[in-house]
């Protein structure tokens, strides 16, 4: 059954919700199927299932109940909670698999399905692939059963629980002060409770869910209200999450926002200090920029660069042995404490790291260079070898000449959106703009 994967991305299976594969029906099937894979594989089928506030979320968490439970499996409903609330609580109790139902920043008309291993980590392009053909089979019209939603109440506690035993400093100063932007989501209940606990004054924003306002003008996708409130309130730092909070993007108390290279820069400052930046080594992705590669060469700390996607960034730290990776859109992972990307625990770190410099925000940072950096989204029809199309790979390779060793490109697909991603770096922002625009029209013309 290991056919092409067509429905998982690179971070697992998203659309519209209603709509194939994101149906009752299909769902179902999936919850199914992924019985089937956990016994052929000599697991229990006992399954985690944790979801972020689209108003979806509700009636997919039945489909996958429905469907796990007519093969006598055994669910377990997390209820509204991060990401990485599942992964944590699928490796603590033992479960063979944890589902998250979430579409992360997408509006909240989508959603999706990603999940993961009992190690906590997303499960394989195998295991994926395995589970589709289940999906596209799925029986059509199934009579819904009104099946109650086991939970266990403890599971936010200890969540709450962990983040807090993750945090090693001293308790934040008196009077220092923190904005977080919730998007409305999943961090709503989280995050302003273990920042209050950390003894930072907390101002909470887009923490009101109502199953519609996930992501909508707020989050990591949309800082710049953000910006706005830490420089009207005088906070030292602003945090900006995403829907199911597995990324956290920052503003410093000078509203300047900062992204994802920001905090590995940080983190992996910090870490080396305290001697704790295991083989000496970070990894980012593709998409990551070169001045964060170069900030690293004066640490003399090696940065791999791995594909987008967090599966991808941790297959790479298992590799080679590092326990900090990161992507640029703000997924951060901290393997000593959890094997995916947890917005909440990157910023408990990030203060940690803030209190024992004894430094404000942009002091910390002030010393990473940003190279310029363009990116452009490309809506596509298809999804085609890019290099094989002699039109797109032409200007594509005279843009990559004209860059030469002073600049970078990349352009791939997307793994969750028909969009194709044009990203150059260079010494001059006017050029690498029209260089950008140069690829992405050849894109659109052909593709779009």
């Amino acid at each position: 059954m290991n056919e092409v994967k067509k429905l998982f991305g690179t971070d697992g299976m998203r659309g519209k919700a209603g709509e194939f594969p994101l149906d009752y029906d299909s769902v179902c099937a999936l919850g199914s199927t992924l019985v089937t894979l956990l016994e052929n594989e000599g697991l229990p089928p006992k399954i985690l299932i944790g979801r972020d506030t689209r108003e979806s979320g509700t009636w997919l968490e039945q489909a996958l109940f429905q469907g796990i439970k007519e093969r006598n499996g055994s669910p377990t409903s997390a209820g509204i909670i991060p990401t990485s609330a599942v992964s944590f609580l699928t490796r603590k109790y033992a479960f063979s698999a944890g589902i998250v139902i979430s579409a992360s920043h997408n509006p909240y008309q989508d959603n999706g399905i990603k999940i993961f291993s009992s190690q906590g980590i997303k499960i394989s392009d195998e295991w994926e692939s395995w589970l589709e053909p289940g999906i596209f089979t799925a029986e059509k019209n199934i009579k819904r059963k009104d099946i109650p939603i086991t939970t266990e109440p403890a599971f936010p506690q200890n969540y709450l629980d962990f983040l807090k035993s993750c945090f090693t400093g001293s308790i934040a100063p008196a009077g220092f002060k923190v904005i977080l932007d919730c998007a409305n989501g999943a961090s709503s209940a989280f995050a302003p409770k273990v920042f209050s606990d950390l003894g930072a004054e907390v101002i909470a924003i887009n923490n009101t869910p109502d199953g519609k306002n996930i992501n909508v003008a707020c989050g990591s996708l949309h800082p710049q209200a953000l910006s706005a409130k830490v420089l009207e309130t005088g906070a030292d730092m602003g945090i900006a999450y995403d829907g199911d909070a597995d990324r956290a993007l920052w503003v410093d108390e000078k509203g300047q926002i900062l992204n994802g290279d920001h905090t590995l820069y940080v983190l992996s400052g910090y870490m080396q200090e305290k001697g704790t930046l295991k083989s000496g080594t970070v990894v980012a992705t593709i998409m990551s920029n070169l001045g964060l590669e170069k900030a690293m060469q004066k640490k003399k700390i090696e940065l791999f660069r791995a594909p987008v996607g967090d599966k991808y960034v941790l297959e790479n730290m298992l590799q080679i042995g590092s326990n900090l990776g990161g992507e640029q859109s703000g997924h951060t992972i901290l393997l000593d404490d959890c094997p995916t990307g947890d917005g909440i625990l990157t910023s408990i770190k990030m203060l940690e790291a803030m209190i024992v410099k004894g430094a404000s925000f942009s002091h910390i940072v002030a010393e990473y260079e940003e190279f310029p950096q363009v990116l452009e989204n490309v809506r596509v029809s298809r999804k085609e070898d890019l290099s094989q199309h002699p039109e797109i790979h032409k200007v594509m390779e005279a843009v990559k000449n004209q860059l030469g060793k002073s600049g970078r490109m990349n352009v791939r697909y997307s793994g969750t959106e028909p969009l194709a991603r044009v990203m150059i770096e260079g010494e001059d922002q006017s050029q690498i703009e029209s260089q950008a625009r140069r690829i992405a029209s050849v894109i659109a013309k052909y593709l779009g």
